[in-house]
């Protein structure tokens, strides 16, 4: 059984910070990467932030040079750094891990509002 936990979501003002964390366990094996999606209200849900195993990076145009992910391979968690951030921000995110299959997280909602 497999269970990606999310933690780190919540409501922020226009301009503040959230850290999101996402710890995988369970039988996940032949990890290629992990990552984020976010889905805003009305939307579909889009790729925001993704490191393979190598360590490359893909953001979403939309967050380059405010949001960084980074992972710990150890206990196979990945963080999402977000700064400066806007009512755009606004959107349900996702932890996705690309293993044997892939994986999703139940979702944290954050809420940028003033």
């Amino acid at each position: 059984q497999v269970q990606l936990v999310e933690s780190g979501g919540g409501l922020v003002q226009p301009g503040g910070s959230l850290r999101l964390s996402c710890a995988a366990s369970g039988n996940i094996h032949s990890i290629a990467g992990m990552g984020w999606y976010r889905k805003p209200p009305g939307n579909q849900r889009e790729l925001t932030a993704f490191i393979r195993t190598r360590g490359n990076t893909i953001y979403a145009d939309s967050v380059k040079g405010r949001f960084t992910v980074s992972r710990d391979d150890t206990n196979n968690t990945v963080f999402l750094q977000m700064n400066d951030l806007t009512p755009e921000d606004t959107a349900t995110y996702y932890c996705y891990v690309a293993g044997q299959r892939a994986f999703w997280g139940q979702g944290t909602q954050v809420t940028v509002s003033s």
